[in-house]
């Protein structure tokens, strides 16, 4: 353990607010304190442990909340729009304490340098392991994005990830990214990798010809006697936030009839329980529990929230509990349901988040990933530079790691203006710590990163950016169809989230002076969801520009971060600046 005395008494302390039940060892060790804090007592019949989002990150690894996580309309002040102060108090977490650390990102250098990293697979695993062990018959449910999001993912083509769900003892899952290694790989990996042992499920993908399913909708599952259902809810809308091309055979949408009919299909098959694995997103998954009866809970994800109380929704059928369980391995929910004359009658839900100096890490899974890595060894811990400022990527519009990215595509390839995909995945990094070609891949690793340069005409450039803000803040759930806001470079512009389609962005300007629509500006940007681009003459991907960049700088300066002038959102309660 590397925890001292004061600071288990810490962790005790924030346990108990958060409703743990830890009294047994309020007079322990620090050598007690990862018992202490993962020592959750079994309640009811039923359990579902929940991972999602973890983005192919095998190692423990750091990862900085936002501090901007707009709410607008209806979900102004409402979970998972908090940030900071607000979400701890909504959560009964005190500041300043591990917990608070895990959900937040207040003072989070200094937090992460004492409490050290979070996630990695083989202490998951042991957690994993626990909370099995203490709850028999329990369901390792994954949410998705976990094949994708590393450099050994990506040059595995995926096998890395999916032998260590496998070895994890991961149940269900359903998708989103794992959609971008193609069609082909996902089908061999689902009838022949996890044949008979995982069951990959989405009701809301189907054939483009037929409308056959592609996926099984749904599995039941016993346990303890009780007949439990999980549906599958893939990313609605794979084909527009990435290349259609990879999946174009097809089709996808939220499909909120063909979801009641799963639900009543596998009511009337005998479930007592009806869970939902979803990549909606958070909002639209709480959009989805107000329309669809039935449900007893939406364990939801690609919007990277890491929501410590579940919001209960009210629809036709009853109250749907919805939550979603954060990021990068950083967490495990585990939702305990009894079940009483058929059906839920109460739950308890904890959201643990896995310090890697808490848990020790399990020897199998440690071995696997040992394995997996050493090929790849000298070119992953290659320095590229060090940073002297903190990297991060996570934020409703910029991140000091998407600076770092506009700001290197600029200066390696002439550009006026650069444009860097609001992608929520992406570790972080603490200022005096060196970039490795790991790291760096961290931020950047997909099946389509090619950097691009091309001409725009400033009205172009303005219709870009209210599509991409549409996508984020439209105030119909269902119409947020991306990640965050695209992230700028050499731009500046104000963004009045609140405002109508196409008024949202105003006063662009470059080098103080306005863009003019008439006129054509040199726009470098990645991960273009166009396929020409793979084939287009002199292609590099956008880790060797990056990397040419870093290998010139040696260190590299903290980053002043490019973020847009906010109108009409003072006070918000998902805004610290």
């Amino acid at each position: 353990m590397n925890l001292s005395k004061r600071e288990f008494l810490q962790v005790l302390s924030a346990a108990s607010v958060a409703g743990m039940g830890l009294a047994q060892h309020a007079d322990a060790d620090a050598a007690t304190a990862e018992r202490g804090l993962y020592e959750l007592p079994r309640f009811g019949k039923v359990s579902f442990l929940h991972m999602t989002d973890c983005h192919a990150q095998l190692l423990p690894i750091r990862f900085r909340e936002p501090n901007v996580n707009l709410g607008l309309g209806s979900m102004l002040g409402r979970t998972p729009h908090l940030v900071g102060e607000q979400l701890l108090k909504a959560a009964g977490v005190r500041p300043g304490t591990p917990l608070s650390h895990a959900y937040t990102y207040l003072d989070f250098e200094k937090a992460s340098r004492r409490y050290g990293k979070v996630g990695g697979f083989a202490h998951l695993a042991t957690l994993v392991k626990r909370m099995k062990a203490s709850r028999p018959g329990a369901l390792l449910l994954d949410g998705g994005d976990t094949w994708q999001g590393s450099a050994t993912s990506l040059w595995t083509n995926a096998q890395d990830m999916v032998d260590a769900c496998k070895l994890l003892g991961v149940d269900v899952m359903t998708g989103h990214w794992e959609f971008t290694y193609g069609m082909e790989r996902v089908k061999e990996i689902i009838d022949g990798d996890f044949k008979g042992k995982l069951d990959f499920v989405a009701q809301n993908v189907k054939t483009n010809d037929f409308g056959d399913p592609v996926f099984k909708p749904y599995v039941i599952r016993e346990i303890n006697g009780v007949p439990c259902a999980i549906i599958g809810q893939a990313f609605p809308y794979t084909p527009i936030a990435n290349p259609r091309y990879m999946v174009a055979d097809w089709a996808f949408g939220i499909q909120d009839e063909n979801m009641q009919a799963m639900v009543d299909e596998a009511r009337g098959k005998g479930a007592q329980v009806v869970v939902v694995i979803s990549h909606n997103g958070m909002d639209v998954d709480l959009k989805m529990a107000s329309r669809v009866r039935g449900i007893d809970a939406i364990l939801g994800g690609h919007t990277h929230d890491g929501v410590p109380v579940p919001v209960q929704v009210k629809n036709a059928g009853g109250t749907t509990l919805v939550t979603n369980a954060g990021s990068n391995g950083k967490f495990l929910g585990v939702l305990d349901f009894e079940v009483k004359d058929g059906k839920v009658s109460d739950f308890r839900y904890k959201l643990l988040p896995v310090f890697a100096n808490m848990l020790k890490a399990d020897p199998e899974m440690q071995a696997l990933i040992e394995k997996v890595r050493k090929p790849y060894e000298a070119k992953l811990n290659e320095k590229l530079a060090v940073t002297d400022g903190l990297l991060y990527r996570r934020g409703n519009f910029n991140g000091s790691w998407d600076q770092l990215i506009v700001d290197a595509l600029m200066e390696v390839q002439g550009a006026d203006i650069a444009f860097s995909p609001g992608f929520r995945w992406g570790t972080s990094l603490l200022s005096g710590e060196a970039i490795t070609r790991e790291l760096l891949m961290d931020q950047l690793a997909t099946t389509y990163s090619y950097a691009t340069v091309t001409e725009m005409s400033g009205a172009m450039i303005k219709t870009v950016l209210e599509d991409v803000c549409d996508n984020l803040f439209n105030p119909d759930p269902y119409y947020q169809q991306g990640g965050d806001m695209v992230r700028v470079g050499g731009l500046s512009y104000a963004c009045e989230p609140g405002a109508a389609m196409g008024s949202r962005i105003q006063d662009m300007r470059l080098h103080g002076k306005p863009i003019e629509a008439g006129k054509n500006y040199k726009v470098a940007g990645w991960a273009p969801v166009a396929e020409e681009a793979r084939t287009m003459p002199g292609t590099r991907m956008v880790w060797d520009v990056v990397e040419q960049w870093l290998k010139s700088q040696g260190h590299v300066k903290a980053r002043s971060i490019n973020t847009p002038r906010l109108i009409g959102v003072q006070g918000n309660p998902g805004l610290v600046v």
